[in-house]
């Protein structure tokens, strides 16, 4: 990122907004200059405008980060997932555990399960890639021997599951639960595959997390803490 234009994103990051004449001053640079840097930071989906209207006069144009540009500064979620999935292995029992990756995996889905009902297993299965492709995520499927087979070829949680396996349960429930169907896990980048593979069945539906019955249907509990 060229210096100056760097200078104008870390100071809408402290400040939040700021207008032409703000940045400026704090700059030292002309209306113009800022606005060559504001402009090429625009085109880059960084920075983003909008009108403040005052009393009196034409509105005037404050600028702020767009998400994409405050997704250029570093954060530690993956620190804190790994924290927290540590602290949780180290604190609950396998059955508590177990239950805690699977309800992890609802707020995950739920926002996108109304549009999936209705739908016939292949729709389902076609809506579920399409879910994981708006995450951003490389997604396809296909249908063999009767199975689904749904191919993620990026990790979400890559990251996370480096150091703790049970992330992938947690991507298994949360398949399970956008498909409506039991998901097993056959291919794995932990496991030094190329991408992570899931299988389904139609007519075995995804049990419920409140049954005690169910298991994790990839690593199991005991696994996922002896390989963290």
């Amino acid at each position: 990122m060229q210096a100056t234009r760097q200078q104008i994103l870390d100071f809408l990051r402290d400040h939040g907004d700021a207008s032409v004449r703000e940045l400026g001053e704090h700059l030292d640079l002309t209306a113009t200059g800022v606005r060559q840097h504001l402009t090429i930071l625009q085109r880059e989906g960084l920075v983003g405008s909008r009108e403040l209207r005052g009393k009196v006069g034409r509105p005037a144009l404050v600028y702020s980060l767009t998400e994409s540009g405050e997704a250029t500064y570093p954060k530690s979620y993956d620190q804190l997932a790994s924290a927290l999935l540590t602290a949780a292995r180290d604190t609950l029992d396998d059955a508590a555990f177990g239950e805690l990756l699977r309800r992890a995996a609802e707020p995950l889905a739920r926002p996108h399960l109304a549009r999936l009902e209705g739908l016939t297993a292949a729709e389902r299965v076609e809506a579920a890639c399409q879910v994981l492709r708006d995450q951003e995520l490389i997604a396809d499927w296909e249908e063999q021997d009767g199975a689904f087979l749904l191919h993620e070829r990026t990790c979400p949680y890559l990251e996370v599951a480096q150091q703790h396996r049970a992330a992938c349960d947690v991507d298994v429930a949360y398949i399970a639960q956008l498909t409506g169907m039991r998901v097993e896990l056959e291919c794995c980048r932990m496991h030094g595959d190329e991408g992570c593979t899931y299988r389904m069945v139609p007519g075995q539906p995804v049990p419920l997390a409140s049954d005690p019955s169910l298991r994790l249907p990839v690593t199991s509990v005991a696994a996922s803490r002896t390989s963290d």
